[in-house]
């Protein structure tokens, strides 16, 4: 199907692939010869295409997933190379600092998307994959999917993806896995709070997948906007502030066009019109 016009006039490299069904973006990582490793131009264009669709009311949720039957193993490391022969030119680390920022601004732009995101988790799913996971709204995962944060094995430190895990499944459980630099597989991230449901093969992934799309199209589009940014700002705010903001939201979502037309079809026992999209 024809992307969205917000899309459309989008200039990105073939790190990502982009399909679009209806209300629905697949965003695919596509460096399958490296496990879809992120290197700095997959980043540039994941803020690309989250940029592009901030105000676009037409794209409901997006699905990001990895090609080649992998999701993503972290960040490139060719790109740290490169980034050395750079440092030692301007005679400073700089650079490396910059390009971790990077991705950690991108993390936080998919985290505060307005959209649904949903991450489809096969085998690597590591360091800044499973950051890319944290931020997720929905993830769904094989069973024997591999996750893990490498970094301390690698003499780095999961720098920018670190306050997301924390936030994700809590400081406990964010030490205990940073620290060892383990792996493990689907249970184990089910169990810690990583994920959210578990596929023991490819088409139950591919059901479920499909059953959470269909119970995203049953949402209403503008407040599961609103709602998604209300969640993220309970972290933030004093509560007494936020509890009356959200009284006037919700005073506003209710005598609205969405809050009229839900009301009507639960009393007429039918789908509201924005559940109609197949």
């Amino acid at each position: 199907m024809t992307l969205s016009k917000s899309l459309q006039a989008l200039d990105i490299d073939d790190s990502i692939q982009l399909e679009q069904d209806g209300s629905i973006l697949y965003l695919w990582l596509n460096r399958p010869e490296s496990r879809n490793a992120m290197n700095l131009n997959m980043v540039n264009a994941i803020q690309q295409v989250f940029a592009a669709i901030q105000d676009d009311l037409s794209i409901r949720a997006v699905i990001i997933r990895g090609e080649g039957g992998t999701f993503c193993a972290g960040g490139d490391i060719k790109d740290m190379v490169a980034l050395r022969v750079e440092a030692s030119n301007v005679g400073s680390l700089q650079p490396y600092a910059d390009f971790n920022r990077h991705f950690g601004a991108m993390l936080e732009q998919v985290e505060t998307a307005p959209q649904t995101v949903v991450v489809i988790l096969e085998g690597a799913v590591l360091g800044g994959g499973f950051g890319l996971v944290c931020v997720s709204d929905i993830a769904i995962s094989r069973d024997n999917a591999q996750f893990g944060l490498p970094e301390t094995g690698l003499g780095i430190i999961p720098a920018q993806i670190a306050p997301f895990v924390v936030k994700r499944i809590g400081l406990t459980q964010a030490r205990r896995l940073a620290l060892l630099g383990m792996r493990f597989e689907g249970p184990t991230a089910l169990n810690v709070g990583v994920i959210h449901q578990i596929a023991h093969n490819e088409l139950e992934l591919e059901q479920e997948l499909q059953e959470t799309i269909q119970q995203i199209k049953r949402a209403a589009p503008q407040a599961s906007r609103m709602t998604k940014a209300l969640l993220q700002r309970t972290l933030n705010e004093p509560l007494n502030h936020l509890l009356d903001d959200a009284a006037q939201q919700f005073a506003q979502a209710v005598g609205g066009v969405e809050g009229q037309e839900g009301t009507m079809a639960f009393i007429q026992k039918r789908l509201p019109n924005w559940a109609d999209e197949q």
